[in-house]
């Protein structure tokens, strides 16, 4: 499962405890195991697992590789789409937590593609929307420049399905508690102080990034 995308930028700076090695390894790891299971992936958990061997955030992920490891295909995909696509509480789509179903959604799909435009880097869809998480996940690994201000920028959203996954006992919440780890800031708490952080960036602006072309 080779990344989606063609070249490394150098990052800026990550947690002390984290280094930029560690912090891509947990985001390209969140990026596979958080989209819809196939073969390849079911046949790549023990090299998953290895990656992290010796992170900070090998127990975090921990759960969604033994749940992976206990059920068939099928019964995985179906999991999948059960509690990401089918439930909003769990919904991948980091956009659809800040502006739900709403016009200024669609600017702000417009305003995420047009930093991976400027990023240079063919980034694969597969008929999903820019704002899809493993997607996400995939460029700021790519090019953590512009993608890890991209994630920090949803870092509500990042903050909104952990404590959903959490609350409802998902194998997935570890890694989103280490996605939420790898990036500046400690987390909320309660989701009151995740709607501070909502209301402390609305309305969008990509803090660090140059301007981007909207549609």
């Amino acid at each position: 499962m080779s990344p989606l995308f063609g070249r490394r930028a150098s990052a800026p700076t990550m947690r002390p405890e984290l280094d930029e090695g560690t912090a891509a390894i947990v985001m390209q790891a969140g990026a596979l195991l958080l989209a819809y299971p196939e073969a390849e992936l079911l046949d790549s958990v023990d090299v998953i697992e290895a990656a992290l061997a010796g992170t900070p955030s090998a127990e975090s992920f921990a759960p969604v590789l033994a749940h992976l490891r206990s059920m068939p295909l099928r019964e995985a995909q179906s999991f999948h789409v059960q509690e990401f696509d089918l439930s909003r509480r769990h919904a991948l789509h980091l956009s659809y937590w800040t502006d739900g179903d709403t016009r200024r959604r669609g600017e702000v799909l417009a305003e995420i593609k047009g930093v991976y435009r400027e990023s240079g880097l063919v980034v694969t869809l597969e008929r999903e929307l820019p704002d899809y998480l493993p997607v996400m996940l995939e460029f700021a690994v790519a090019d953590p420049d512009r993608g890890l201000p991209l994630l920090q920028r949803f870092r509500a959203s990042l903050e909104l399905l952990r404590i959903g996954l959490a609350e409802d006992h998902l194998p997935h919440a570890g890694v989103l508690t280490a996605l939420c780890d790898s990036l500046p800031g400690e987390s909320p708490k309660t989701r009151t102080e995740v709607q501070a952080m909502v209301d402390e960036v609305a309305p969008l602006e990509f803090v660090g990034l140059n301007e981007v072309v909207r549609r």
